[in-house]
């Protein structure tokens, strides 16, 4: 995410949020172990010199004393190794040992300092608050246990069996210290459970955010206040050919305004103003020369101690989006032309047929001349022109699908690359050839055949026009859906292609090459492309056109395999 380190690895499973189990046990500190050994070191120390001293008067204390001191150094030594060098967890059970030799340690030397001393109470106090920390509640319990009995045995000796009033006293000390540091233990448990779920869960959104930023099909990149770049996922590395390892944290704007003006502009928004732009478009130019629209919107962060703020962009490319919007309105505006197409025709076949007629009967006259004859003759064929014109008309606007049925689309390209073979205006230095396999789809066989008739007498027309010979290949396949960006959903798309190596199409008549009226060719009527157009908008379909002057032309065809059935008649 901008501006957030990537998280460690997760594993394990999410400890829920509340009373954590009673077994549940904090892991203790280093310090506050260190902290016991080392008080246990000194309190032994002070054994010491204390059995050292009374070695005479009371030799059987001195020597039970000198034991425990070294019972408790030994373990005082176990617990700092397997602690601190093997790093193993403090269990229950070694914190129970390490308890006992505590309190039979501060119970031997309250024989020398006697057990009313409040040095010796505050040792009592101090081992079981500690110990009732790192504690669970069941072992605290035997550990209190037998402090109050060390205490009480220390007593005891110390008074030849009198207890009393301040000996019970004591004992309640300890049992409250005892409940109101398991109390507090079971409330930081519960804290430290609630942060524990709370920082897995940021974990785990971190990641997942993470995730999706990586492998998002849009551009996402994070420019802070100073202009230098504090995010960036692959998606926007490879649209704006940019190396992500080399520009992070660098100042970015200049590259930004090389590639883009328009995101350049929308992050200096967000700036130096606060703008947040929710859509805008603009272009992208990389350094190998290509060019495509992006569609982008833009968000701010704001920054503490009144710095510019950090701007968040997201961008796409949008180069399916405008060729589709681009088809769509071609579409739109061939269904108009064609119900005026219609109409004209209808308003003018009736009235020409009656002048074709009328002059024809004029011509054959006897009355006629030579000259009359002439004219006569010039009116019928101008006439005959106009009326294929008009059939041409009637046949654009009635490009409709009338019936979906299963069709081989292999084989109707085998029938037109024949059909044109045949046709005057194909040379024999032109090969058509046809590759692909059996493939069946729904479609209106006859619509096809005309698209495919068009396409390839197209493309002969081309070749005889540059004066020589030449290839038509047509191939009919089926694309992996997967790797199609086309702005539509092709459930099992089939792609037909009519390639040829003629002049091609230049680049101002490429753009308008399937609008109504534009040939490429003297003499056209400028139909044959708009009813391809036509004929596969009525299935549902796409075409495209890829050409260069000098580099021959390509037309591509995109159907679906199997139409949905309500759409098949």
């Amino acid at each position: 995410m901008p501006g957030v380190d990537a998280p460690p690895p997760l594993g394990g499973s999410t400890a829920p949020v509340g009373h954590p189990p009673a077994d549940a046990l904090p892991e203790p500190s280093g310090r506050l172990l260190a902290g016991l050994f080392g008080g246990r070191v000194i309190v032994a120390l002070i054994a010491v010199l204390l059995a050292s001293i009374g070695w005479t008067t009371r030799p059987e204390y001195a020597f039970l004393l000198v034991s425990t001191v070294l019972v408790a150094l030994i373990m005082a030594a176990y617990g700092a190794w397997r602690s601190f060098v093997h790093r193993r967890r403090a269990g229950p059970g070694f914190l129970l040992g390490q308890a006992f030799a505590d309190l039979a340690l501060i119970g031997m030397l309250s024989q020398y300092a006697g057990p009313d001393q409040p040095m010796v109470v505050a040792l009592f106090v101090l081992v079981i608050a500690v110990y009732a920390l790192m504690m669970p509640l069941m072992a605290g319990m035997v550990m209190v246990a037998a402090g109050v009995v060390s205490y009480a045995v220390s007593v005891t000796l110390a008074r030849s069996g009198a207890i009393d009033a301040a000996f019970l006293g004591q004992v309640v000390v300890f049992v409250a210290v005892f409940g109101t540091v398991a109390y507090l233990r079971r409330l930081l448990l519960t804290a430290e459970a609630g942060q524990t779920a709370l920082e897995t869960e940021l974990r785990r959104v971190r990641l997942e955010a993470e995730d999706i930023l990586q492998h998002i099909s849009a551009g996402v990149l994070t420019v802070d206040g100073d202009g230098r770049l504090g995010f960036i996922n692959p998606t926007a590395a490879d649209l704006l050919a940019l190396d992500a390892a080399t520009w992070m944290g660098q100042e970015v704007l200049g590259v930004l305004g090389e590639r883009s003006p328009a995101l350049l502009a929308a992050v200096r928004a967000g700036i130096e103003d606060g703008r947040r732009l929710n859509r805008a478009e603009g272009t992208v130019e990389q350094p190998q020369g290509r060019q495509f629209p992006i569609g982008l919107s833009t968000t701010t962060f704001s920054r503490p101690a009144g710095l510019p703020p950090a701007v968040t962009a997201i961008f796409s490319d949008i180069s399916d989006l405008e060729r589709l919007r681009g088809l769509h309105q071609r579409a739109e505006r061939l269904e108009a032309v064609a119900e005026l197409s219609a109409s004209l025709a209808h308003e003018i076949r009736n009235p020409l047929a009656s002048i074709r007629s009328s002059v024809e009967q004029l011509s054959r006259s006897v009355q006629a001349d030579a000259d009359d004859k002439f004219l006569g003759q010039l009116i019928i064929r101008e006439s005959d022109r106009l009326s294929r014109l008009l059939t041409e008309f009637l046949d654009f606007s009635r490009v409709r699908a009338a019936v979906f049925e299963p069709v081989d689309l292999y084989d109707l390209a085998l029938e037109a690359a024949q059909v044109v073979r045949e046709h005057p205006e194909c040379s024999a230095r032109i090969r058509i050839e046809v590759s692909g396999e059996s493939t069946v789809l729904a479609a209106d066989s006859d619509l096809l055949h005309r698209v495919l008739v068009n396409l390839v007498l197209n493309a002969a027309q081309a070749i005889a026009g540059s004066g020589g010979g030449g290839r038509i290949g047509v191939s009919v396949d089926r694309p992996s859906p997967e790797g199609l960006l086309l702005g539509r959903d092709f459930d099992g798309p089939v792609r037909l292609r009519v390639t040829d190596d003629g002049p091609g199409v230049e680049s101002d008549l490429r753009e308008r090459i399937f609008a109504p009226f534009v040939s490429g060719r003297p003499g056209g009527s400028g139909l044959g492309l708009a009813i391809v157009q036509r004929a596969i908008e009525a299935h549902d379909g796409l075409v495209f056109l890829d050409s260069a002057p000098g580099a021959g032309t390509t037309f591509t065809i995109y159907l679906h395999a199997m139409r949905p059935p309500q759409e098949i008649q």
